[in-house]
């Protein structure tokens, strides 16, 4: 970012935002919310929310926590935001410059388990609905949808959630995820999708035999061999470089218990598959057992972790990626990357009831590390961002809906 925009923005979030993202990040930052657990994150979340009017729906699954919540306006455009509670665990404290739950800012710089990943975002969307409501008069259901299950198995977190709005029949025409996106500044990457994911385990039978005598036996690494020259030989999709395509990667090879003079009789490998939104779980599945069968009829195949894979698609009427890259232009004068790069998320749950699903959040740099951190000003400028966008999508919903209203005609 140039350094004359550097300058000018800090003025507008000050006069605009009261800098009140920065102390809920904070706030939330200090509950310890370790998944699957959400440590009073949503209490807190509940209370914000209802000063605004919105309808709060609470439920657990397990020890998970989900929250919904609606500012209803009227007829309109559904947009949501998404993200969730839970952090992966600090690991040694002592490592840290700063205690991990402290909220500690230094020299610009908030520390602490979570702040990118993702409660800097969820205090950026916080910030910038109390401004929507606030300033401006909009039609349609701004959406909150917050799990404390994304960073473990997310089996009773979005999921549910998503489930939920099924039952009640209610889609969504554009949602935004809140998870760390940005490579150094805030609006420089935005997530159009995810590649899904899927892993296997190949088992390969052969006949043990004695090394010296290896014409009475079949050889079972040497089969897995070619089954892993067969798996890397073959073409999936290429993409490019901000959306990858599919590759396979083989992580674990086992040929039971070892003795030296003996021709293994099994082999077991894990592999993992990454693949774009070209494929479908079952095309994947199928190429996998080709590609094994073709070398041996002795096998067998276990999927498992399957997590498809989303794209976001313009819509009719609203182009959701329109409107977020024409708001980074607008604040930040930069061109964004549009990418389907990293690993999975609960975008994959979403797209089920929204076709215009992005992630748009804070940088990535040190999630999940000793010292997890963003500057301050980075908070500020997402909940800035946050907010035009909405703005731009419940203006462009509005202008929409009276093109498509008949003018009166009289004599």
């Amino acid at each position: 970012m140039s350094s004359h925009i550097l300058d000018i923005f800090p003025l507008v979030v000050t006069n605009t935002m009261c800098k009140s993202p920065i102390e809920y990040a904070q706030t939330l930052v200090r509950l310890e919310s370790v998944t699957p657990y959400d440590a009073g994150c949503q209490d807190w979340l509940e209370q914000k929310m209802n000063a605004l009017g919105a309808d709060i729906t609470r439920f657990k699954v397990g020890n998970v926590s989900n929250l919904i919540a609606v500012i209803d306006k009227g007829d309109g455009p559904n947009i949501a935001f998404c993200g969730h509670t839970d952090v992966v665990p600090a690991g040694d404290s002592n490592k840290w410059d700063f205690p991990p739950f402290s909220g500690h800012i230094e020299q610009g710089v908030l520390y602490g388990r979570g702040i990118a990943d993702m409660k800097g975002g969820i205090a950026a969307f916080i910030g910038a609905a109390e401004r929507l409501v606030k300033e401006q008069t909009f039609t349609g259901k701004l959406w909150l949808f917050i799990t404390s299950d994304e960073e473990g198995e997310a089996e009773h977190g979005s999921r549910a959630i998503v489930d939920r709005l099924k039952e009640q029949g209610v889609y969504l025409d554009c949602c935004i995820i809140g998870e760390p996106t940005a490579n150094q500044e805030v609006g420089d990457v935005v997530k159009i999708g995810r590649r899904g994911s899927i892993s296997f385990d190949v088992e390969v039978q052969g006949k043990a035999a004695h090394a010296a005598y290896p014409q009475y036996g079949i050889n079972a690494v040497h089969l897995m061999s070619q089954v892993i020259e067969n798996l890397k030989k073959h073409q999936w999709d290429e993409g490019c470089e901000n959306q990858p395509g599919t590759n396979l990667e083989v992580t674990y090879i086992n040929s039971g218990d070892w003795t030296d003079n003996v021709i293994p009789s099994k082999v077991v490998i894990s592999l993992n598959v990454r693949y774009s939104h070209q494929h479908t779980e079952t095309e994947v599945k199928n190429t996998i057992e080709r590609l094994v069968s073709a070398v041996t009829s002795e096998y067998n195949i276990k999927s498992y972790r399957s997590c498809v894979p989303y794209f976001c698609e313009d819509g009719a009427k609203i182009s959701l990626t329109h409107h977020v890259r024409e708001a980074i232009r607008e604040m930040f004068s930069i061109d964004c990357i549009f990418s389907t790069s990293g690993g999975t998320s609960d975008g994959r749950f979403f797209k089920e009831v929204c076709s215009q699903v992005i992630e748009i959040g804070l940088s990535n740099k040190t999630i999940h590390q000793i010292n997890e951190r963003v500057e301050v000003t980075q908070i500020d400028k997402l909940s800035h961002l946050y907010f035009s966008v909405f703005s731009k999508l419940f203006s462009q919903a509005e202008l929409e809906n009276k093109a498509d209203k008949p003018y009166l005609v009289t004599d």
